[in-house]
């Protein structure tokens, strides 16, 4: 994300920032269930490197960005931080234009 052309600035910390507190509850659910974690970490990465590319492909952006919504499916109630910090990233991720 840092090196990314295709995203300003204030995209890129805002961006960052929402990784940072992803990270520390992905920790956390880690604890519990890694392989879960495992795979938001995974889609969230996924994500990213679709969304920042120089040359988009927004089949494969899109695709990536379910894959992460899906991956938080069934944690609303036990970790709705969780779940609001990946809708914050999907929403931020597609609405950056590409």
């Amino acid at each position: 994300i840092q090196g990314a052309d295709a995203i300003n600035e204030d995209k890129k910390r805002e961006l960052l920032q929402l990784l940072g507190t992803l990270k520390s509850e992905v920790a956390k659910l880690s604890e519990t269930d890694n392989e879960q974690a495992q795979s938001i970490a995974g889609f969230t990465e996924m994500s990213a490197h679709e969304a920042t590319r120089s040359e988009q492909n927004p089949e494969l952006l899109e695709l990536s960005l379910k894959g992460l919504s899906s991956s938080v499916e069934g944690f609303e109630k036990s970790h709705p931080r969780l779940v609001q910090i990946v809708n914050g990233i999907s929403n931020t991720l597609s609405n950056l234009g590409i």
